[in-house]
């Protein structure tokens, strides 16, 4: 399913499953990639740049432009995860890295409120990250809400079980002060007239985490993609074990999502991976069906016990204007063949290209 041509502001922290995620929107011939902003959170920014640059290479869009943003969270230090993601943040993949130098100098907030003025109406915002760079140009630029075509967030867990602590995330844990700003600031524009369709569309752990992938996907790939001989990751393989596809994209995100089964497993999930950015690419691109329900979002942060909670009122009972649209509901099954066709046939054009 092809949606309008979807013109994306990408924010992310790469990151296995943001790294999947850019893949599939490389994959799709309808979106064009406008820049990416990088956050620390995953890992480090300038890890972030490599892994951008060096993805975006592989899948044949190498003149995207990938900036360094902010280096840290707006008020607490930094907290990475090479646990959940690895040392260089994609598990076991490896790629050339770039030299993160080239990366483009200008500010990210400026960047995104310079191009938001140029083409108003025309963008959509993908949040994959700590919200740190979204909130740095809010406070710049107040009217961005209105600039903007669509914003997308993956954050947040509502009726639901945090993965950071019981009740948080870890995309609002890292820097809950910029997703506080950010809600506050969008409670202000629809306090001031914001149209519904540009609030934010939230998909949080209640619905990213249905997005479980199996491992048998990767052997449906690599089928899909002609590899020469079977990609089978089995959760009886030595852990660390490196796939040997024929196709690089194949072998990329095998070796990334084989280090994810391996952590899910570690923390008594099943040898799955939650492709929590997937999900939110598909909604940004327009080729993921969900339900969502308007509510008012806010996000604690003086709480020791419920540090970097979001909390949804979907009732009013604050007496505030919805600042969000949380999404309910979304069908994994479809996505995932969604996610399998899109990849396939990138990994087919980048083996023709080779």
């Amino acid at each position: 399913m092809d949606g309008p041509q979807a013109r994306l502001l990408i924010d992310n922290d790469t990151g296995i499953d943001d790294a999947l995620a850019l893949a599939y929107l490389c994959a799709c011939d309808h979106v064009r990639i406008e820049a990416i902003t990088s956050t620390p959170g995953n890992v480090d920014v300038e890890q972030v740049v490599a892994n951008n640059r060096a993805l975006l290479s592989l899948c044949g869009q190498p003149d995207v432009p990938v900036m360094i943003g902010a280096s840290g969270p707006l008020q607490i230090p930094l907290v990475t995860t090479p646990e959940t993601h690895g040392p260089q943040g994609v598990g076991y993949a490896t790629l050339p890295t770039p030299d993160t130098a080239t990366a483009h100098k200008e500010d990210a907030a400026d960047y995104w409120i310079e191009a938001a003025r140029a083409n108003h109406g025309e963008l959509t915002v993908l949040l994959t990250a700590p919200l740190t760079n979204f909130a740095l140009a809010l406070r710049r630029e107040p009217k961005l809400p209105w600039l903007l075509r669509k914003v997308v967030i993956m954050g947040g867990a509502f009726y639901y079980q945090g993965n950071t602590t019981p009740t948080a995330e870890w995309n609002t844990h890292v820097d809950p002060h910029a997703a506080k700003e950010v809600f506050a600031a969008y409670t202000a524009a629809a306090e001031q007239g914001l149209p519904s369709e540009k609030l934010p569309i939230v998909c949080s752990l209640d619905t990213t985490e249905r997005f479980e992938m199996q491992p048998e996907f990767l052997t449906h790939l690599a089928a899909e993609a002609e590899c020469a001989e079977p990609e089978l990751v089995l959760a009886s393989d030595p852990e660390g074990s490196l796939s040997t596809a024929s196709n690089p994209l194949v072998r990329y995100l095998s070796d990334a999502l084989r280090f994810y089964f391996e952590f899910h497993r570690h923390y008594d999930q099943g040898y799955i991976a939650h492709v929590h950015d997937y999900f939110a690419a598909g909604v940004a691109a327009g080729t993921l069906d969900y339900v969502s329900r308007p509510a008012t979002v806010d996000v604690e942060t003086e709480s020791k016990l419920l540090f970097g909670t979001t909390v949804a009122d979907f009732r009013g009972l604050w007496g505030k204007p919805a600042n969000a649209h949380v999404v309910t509901c979304n069908d994994p099954e479809s996505g995932f063949a969604e996610l399998l066709t899109r990849l396939a046939a990138l990994a087919r054009k980048i083996d023709t290209n080779s």
